[in-house]
């Protein structure tokens, strides 16, 4: 690191889940080794959702080279993902833990109607086995009202 004037500290630990030995580079020269790896492994966690919410939206090629348009991209990516992970805490069952991708699969690729009447905008589910953890999550009684479509209320109807 030519251009950084000031100490810095090495850290080699192996075992973090990858083939080669993990080097740290920090300086940050007062905090345990125990407390920069676990900093470490947390920054791996949040790095491996944004690499897995990227997978999923098939973004693993931003659009542009534009920086605005990377951190638009990324942006959406982002929020995406904290509204499976929003999903999944409300559904419980196990669902809090799991991936976009299980989330699509089991919840969101589903056939539905969609009605809209003077006053509701009304999507209708087909029967099918996950709707009773969404009836139970009480997706059946939600009671928005949606700004863009003359503050139509929205129903969720399942079966």
């Amino acid at each position: 690191m030519p251009d950084y004037e000031g100490p810095l500290r090495q850290l080699v630990a192996a075992d973090l889940g990858h083939e080669a030995p993990t080097v740290l580079i920090t300086n940050q020269l007062r905090r345990s080794v125990a407390t920069l790896i676990g900093r470490y492994a947390q920054r791996m966690l949040i790095e491996n959702g944004i690499e897995d919410g990227i997978d999923f939206f098939h973004m693993d090629a931003l659009s542009s080279a534009v920086a605005l348009k990377v951190t638009c991209d990324l942006q959406l990516t982002l929020m995406a993902s904290s509204l499976y992970r929003l999903l999944g805490s409300r559904l419980g069952h196990g669902y809090e833990t799991a991936k976009a991708r299980h989330l699509f699969r089991d919840f969101i690729e589903a056939a539905a109607g969609v009605t809209m009447t003077a006053t509701d905008l009304e999507v209708r589910f087909q029967k099918r086995a996950h709707n009773p953890l969404l009836l139970a999550a009480e997706f059946d009684r939600i009671d928005v009202r949606v700004p863009w479509l003359g503050h139509k209320r929205l129903r969720f109807i399942f079966g």
